[in-house]
């Protein structure tokens, strides 16, 4: 899963939704670019609830990587 913050993300915004998947145990990597910063979330994504990472502060868009 991959979530796209808003280029006017806080860094407060990305420390809530970091501290929000590590409550939920998940494990994420952060790509930071000139405009955006992309976190990728590692682990069994199925579970997570991707209306509630859209609802967080500074979040754009949340994608799902398909399964094969």
């Amino acid at each position: 899963m991959l979530v796209v913050m808003r280029s006017t993300a806080s860094e407060g915004n990305l420390s809530e939704l970091k501290q929000y998947l590590v409550e939920r145990d998940y494990d994420f990597h952060q790509s930071t670019g000139a405009n955006r910063v992309i976190i990728g979330i590692i682990g069994d994504t199925e579970r997570l609830d991707m209306e509630a990472l859209k609802a967080l502060p500074g979040v754009l868009a949340v994608f799902k990587i398909p399964k094969e």
